[in-house]
């Protein structure tokens, strides 16, 4: 079994050799953006935080969403939620087929073993008909390519870069997961809180339904008041039932997001004045940020892989070079096959060098180069389409915050006219209908406040989302 032994000690000599690769060396594309956004001051003004840039990506999204019910919701869904179980299993392919491929870097090796027996029939020399075994038993290993020129290693390189993008893939899934859970639970939180305003609404109506009630029965109040506050609480009835309802319709959408039941201890407050902890905005940021967002990652890896796959490409004009060894025993006699004298061996070097191909290798030369040029493209435009994200959320920012002292401060005006009012029209000074105007601006206002703050959850979240922080916390 010597020149089988030989023929295996040379292999790591000759894999060395083909670390050689005709593979471009690969440069990051520039960035297509500007390294500011315009909005950021504005955004940013009055946060209090400062974050560096590069450490944007490593937020953690428990420490971004400091509510603990809000927590414990997303832990659910990163468990239960079946999109993020399917990126994890495409994962989980993609290392199959990179497994794959890196094997053939390596030589097949196997044992075999058979037995041939044959009949030969009686001749003149012979009276009768004779039967022959022959039993053989070895190891070898067959077709094994010598990768001198790199085209193996290229594409052992592409398939890495396929499943190093499909991983940034799943990273970016479980963001956007995290994102859309916060969301539906904080759309949940605006809706019941909109209830129990409108509830508490109701009851203040019907506790004016009662009080004009006495006052049309003692000759005070007209006809006109009482049936005007009885509509008045009807139209109130009417929004805490549409409520209702649409609570209901959130709730079975986060259920449905989160892959399980969600316990009611789970539930958002309905506390109007109570505000939902978030982290504030961080500062100092600027587009470089966007390179380590995963959908960005997985652009370049995806880049990576074009340009391993011209290597690839390249190395198909040089000849190939294939080893075919095996060594055993052979004997007719079983019980001597393992004899020292019934050693069997081959060696089938074999070179293969393309003369005429009409052209092929040129084609899959320009396809490999077009399909790298592409990947460019494709990887500059996601990280227009991440600056373009930023950009829009850090727009909203910039007014939120003023939006939100405006708000408060009609709410306060408008509860300080409807507490006037409505002390008039018990004292008998003012007809219900001043009273009632009141009350349905200041309702107006409390409902505009309610989702201008859901307005700007969304908008902390949203920037959670776009900046890619907090995926493998």
């Amino acid at each position: 079994m010597r020149p089988l032994y030989k023929v295996c000690s040379m292999l790591p000599t000759l894999t060395l050799a083909g670390c050689i690769s005709l593979a471009p060396d690969y440069q990051r594309p520039e960035s297509p953006v500007t390294t500011e956004w315009r909005d950021t001051k504005a955004a940013q003004q009055g946060s209090g935080v400062t974050t560096k840039h590069n450490d944007v990506a490593s937020i953690n999204w428990q420490n971004h969403f400091q509510n603990p019910k809000l927590r414990q919701v997303v832990s659910l869904a990163l468990e239960n939620n079946r999109d993020l179980r399917i990126a994890l299993l495409n994962i989980e392919q993609a290392r199959a087929q990179y497994g794959i491929q890196q094997a053939d870097l390596w030589p097949s090796i196997s044992i075999s073993g058979n037995k041939t027996a044959s009949r030969t029939p009686a001749s003149n020399n012979s009276g009768s008909a004779t039967i022959s075994h022959q039993y053989e038993a070895g190891v070898g290993f067959s077709s094994y390519e010598l990768d001198l020129f790199g085209r193996i290693r290229s594409l052992e390189d592409e398939a890495l870069q396929s499943f190093l993008s499909t991983v940034e893939t799943q990273r970016s899934t479980r963001i956007s997961l995290i994102a859309e859970v916060a969301n539906s639970w904080l759309t949940l939180a605006t809706n019941l809180k909109l209830q129990a305003l409108a509830q508490q609404t109701l009851n203040s109506q019907l506790s004016t339904l009662k009080l004009t009630q006495k006052m049309y029965n003692q000759g005070v109040a007209s006809k006109l008041d009482l049936t005007q506050v009885q509509s008045s609480v009807e139209s109130a009835r009417v929004d805490v039932v549409a409520y209702q309802s649409q609570v209901a319709q959130d709730r079975n959408a986060l259920e449905l997001l989160v892959g399980s039941r969600i316990e009611d201890t789970l539930l958002p407050s309905t506390q109007l004045n109570k505000p939902i902890a978030l982290a504030p905005i961080p500062a100092n940021l600027n587009s470089n940020v966007l390179l380590k967002r995963p959908d960005v990652l997985a652009a370049e890896h995806s880049l990576k892989a074009a340009n391993a796959n011209i290597g690839a490409a390249r190395a198909a004009f040089f000849p190939s070079i294939s080893l075919t060894a095996s060594a055993g025993q052979s004997s007719n006699q079983l019980n001597d096959l393992f004899n020292s004298n019934n050693r069997t061996w081959s060696f089938t070097p074999s070179i293969s060098l393309p003369i005429f191909n009409a052209g092929s290798l040129k084609a899959s030369l320009k396809e490999s180069k077009i399909k790298r040029d592409i990947a460019v493209a494709e990887y500059e435009q996601t990280i227009q389409t991440a600056f373009k994200e930023v950009a829009d959320v850090l727009t909203i920012r910039a007014s939120l915050d003023a939006q939100m002292k405006a708000q408060k401060a009609l709410v306060k005006a408008n509860s300080s006219s409807f507490s006037l009012s409505t002390s008039r029209y018990r004292n008998g000074l003012d007809s219900y209908l001043d009273a009632l105007d009141s009350q349905r601006e200041l309702y107006s206002a409390q409902k505009s406040l309610i989702l201008l703050q859901l307005t700007e959850y969304s908008n902390r979240v949203t920037l959670f989302k776009v900046l890619g922080g907090g995926a493998d916390a």
